[in-house]
């Protein structure tokens, strides 16, 4: 009796079911793959549907007169005289020259003066004063302006106020809407793109159209700066040290599973930590962006510690001991052979680092940097000392605004996720470019 050997050529059974298996597994792998992408595309489209309108803004073209027995009563136009004349006075202006290009257009309409008056924002005056101010010479004549419009009204050429929605808010009406379009139609009113909303610090409850993140991203910036002069240089030492000459003993342990320990604590308890450490014990100011700047140092070091480690250990030992070979001290080889080589890895994750601490929130807000800051902080204060003055920071930003009842803030704090998700974005652009820059092979 004879038996025939399995061709090679021919697939049996249990062949197949491990190539069955295979396909599976690839499947439940493009699968999680598309579910994360539409749940990316998901989140990507929701945030820039409501978010896009913030970078755009409604302007009033208007040409303001300017009396002088209203603005100037002691006819010196000293801007400190002037200044007494609050933006009360200056509101009935703007207002008076929105009924005049009203008529000017004919457009008839039933509106009182009331209602004339809230299509114009109330940052508005402020705006004009200013101007005056600036400008005593312009007492006397007019002065042709763009101004900002009324949330409800710029809420309407976006498509975020209806004359439904319009007919039951109290703050507008079905007929300042259609007067708005009206007015549009001849040129006066204008939506166009708003760098003030990169550039103007917040504003009160109820001026949401004139509110931006100029105050926000300049604290923000301030908190990175000194998390980059004070974690890069500690992280770094700190694992070059534990990597390359820490002895290997219980006590060397304990410090890797602590700082591992570290990069897993909620980044809320690094905020208690800060409000116990640098405010109650230290007097260290509260909200200032070197409290914040402090705080988030803390929570990065962990991470810039483990990616560092982790660059060098990726350097072969071959390179060390040839340096040791040809006559280098320890310190030598790790400095001018062995760094280098892990700098890739080192600026990779310090930038990620400087992401995910950009991002928090939960500490800052433990640390009181939710205060309504209306104008720009210095840069130094002798009274606080540097970087002493109450600021903010993009992601309590976004916090403070979704706290607000005006939809207008909504749609305010929809663009600074924008924004924050563009400097996340090219900060994570820097981080691979770098590495694909320093690479080195060996």
């Amino acid at each position: 009796m004879t038996t025939t050997a399995n061709s090679l050529l021919v697939r049996d059974d249990r062949t197949k079911r491990r190539n069955a298996a295979e396909l599976r597994f690839r499947a439940y792998g493009l699968g999680a793959i598309g579910i994360a992408a539409l749940a990316l595309v998901l989140l990507l489209s929701s945030v820039l549907s409501s978010g896009v309108g913030a970078f755009s803004q409604t302007f009033i073209t208007l040409e303001t007169s300017l009396p002088e027995a209203k603005l100037n009563k002691s006819g010196l136009r000293d801007p400190a005289v002037m200044a007494k004349v609050s933006t009360f006075g200056y509101a009935p202006l703007l207002r008076d020259a929105l009924l005049t290009r009203i008529a000017e257009l004919g457009i008839t309409t039933s509106l009182s003066d009331k209602n004339v008056d809230a299509m114009i924002s109330k940052e508005a005056a402020a705006s004009l004063r200013d101007h005056v101010l600036a400008n005593p010479d312009l007492i006397g004549g007019k002065v042709t302006m763009d101004v900002l419009a009324d949330g409800r009204i710029d809420g309407y050429f976006k498509g975020r106020v209806t004359m439904e929605s319009a007919a039951r808010d109290g703050n507008t009406s079905p007929e300042a809407l259609r007067v708005a379009q009206r007015l549009a139609d001849a040129g006066v009113i204008e939506t166009r793109f708003n760098w003030r909303f990169l550039t103007a610090p917040d504003a009160s409850d109820q001026r949401p159209e004139a509110a931006g993140l100029g105050v926000a991203i300049l604290g923000s910036l301030y908190m990175m700066l000194v998390v980059l002069v004070l974690a890069l240089p500690i992280g770094v030492a700190a694992s070059i040290y534990l990597e390359e000459f820490a002895p290997r003993n219980r006590l060397s342990d304990l410090i890797e599973v602590n700082i591992s320990n570290l990069a897993a604590v909620p980044s809320i308890v690094f905020g208690i930590l800060g409000l116990a450490i640098f405010i109650n014990f230290s007097g260290l100011r509260q909200s200032s962006p070197l409290v914040g700047g402090l705080v988030l140092t803390l929570m990065t070091l962990p991470t810039i510690i483990i990616s560092t480690r982790a660059a060098l250990k990726s350097v072969p030992p071959s390179i060390r001991d040839a340096a040791l070979a040809v006559g280098a001290s320890k310190m030598q080889s790790v400095f001018h052979h062995v760094l280098p080589l892990a700098a890739p890895g080192i600026l990779t994750g310090t930038i990620i680092g400087l992401a995910q601490a950009l991002g928090e929130t939960a500490p800052l807000l433990l640390i009181g940097m939710v205060a309504f800051v209306r104008e720009y902080p210095a840069a130094y204060s002798h009274e606080a000392g540097l970087f002493g003055e109450a600021a903010t920071a993009l992601p309590v930003q976004v916090f403070n605004w979704t706290q607000r009842a005006d939809p207008g803030f909504a749609e305010r704090a929809s663009g600074a996720i924008i924004v924050l998700l563009v400097f996340l974005a090219v900060m994570n652009t820097v981080a691979i470019l770098l590495r694909r820059h320093f690479e080195r092979r060996w």
